[in-house]
């Protein structure tokens, strides 16, 4: 992603209640999530993490469960039902995180590509 696309990322994201909550070391960022609160008819309010990403050198030191507990404490004093995220089927590494996070695998994500 170039620093344009992130900037627009951002500045669109905002609009529709993107957040970020940031985990650091000092001076230097170690893990970073970005998030929503979401308003639907099936799960009414909830809180939807967009990406939640520890650096390569910083994983398995708690930083990524640090981060979902701070987003599930925030979305429990929101009102939300339930913490929600996406994982490409691909992420071996990172399923047997949420696992062990206790997230439950709840529902298959089906997409269309748009030209």
């Amino acid at each position: 992603m170039t620093p344009a696309l992130l900037h627009q990322v951002i500045e669109e994201g905002r609009q529709q209640g993107l957040r970020f909550t940031a985990l650091f070391e000092e001076e230097r960022c170690v893990a970073i999530a970005g998030w929503r609160i979401v308003v639907n008819t099936s799960a009414i309010r909830k809180l939807y993490v967009d990406d939640l990403s520890t650096a390569a050198a910083e994983r398995s030191r708690g930083h990524g469960a640090t981060l979902l507990n701070a987003l599930s404490e925030r979305g429990r004093e929101s009102g939300c039902h339930s913490i929600d995220l996406d994982s490409g089927v691909q992420r071996y590494a990172a399923h047997r995180f949420y696992l062990r996070e206790r997230m439950n695998i709840s529902a298959h994500h089906f997409s269309r590509h748009l030209d």
